[in-house]
């Protein structure tokens, strides 16, 4: 459904260490720097970027937006939390753990990155 994703950070440098650290958490290679100070993290599934936004203001959360990565499995999201909080980022909402809703079961983790984005990470879990 998505061909990029791109989410603006007042830092790149800073926010690139963070994303380093979290993306690989999940199996990704580190982010690549462009000519004009973006960072993109290349996938099969899609593109993953942050910048520093073009009309010179300040990077600014979503209030509402998430963004989510899949996680292969619950360890894998816990590693992920465990990434970002070591590498500039804040746990928020509940702990990482297994939410019920309606006929599903997921294990979610939630971070708030360098720049205040509210980002989460995914396990679908099996049905029972």
């Amino acid at each position: 459904m998505f061909s990029h994703v791109m989410l603006g950070a007042n830092n790149v440098e800073e926010s690139k260490v963070f994303y380093d650290a979290v993306l690989g958490a999940l199996g990704y290679e580190p982010g690549v720097i462009d000519e004009k100070g973006r960072c993109f993290y290349f996938t099969e599934s899609g593109v993953f970027a942050i910048t520093k936004p073009i009309n010179g203001e300040p990077a600014c959360n979503g209030n509402g937006s998430t963004i989510g990565f899949a996680a292969k499995t619950p360890a894998l999201a816990d590693a992920w939390h465990a990434a970002g909080v070591a590498n500039g980022g804040t746990s928020c909402e509940d702990a990482p753990g297994v939410r019920e809703g309606g006929a599903m079961k997921l294990y979610l983790a939630y971070l708030l990155d360098p720049s205040g984005n509210k980002i989460c990470a995914l396990h679908r879990m099996p049905s029972e």
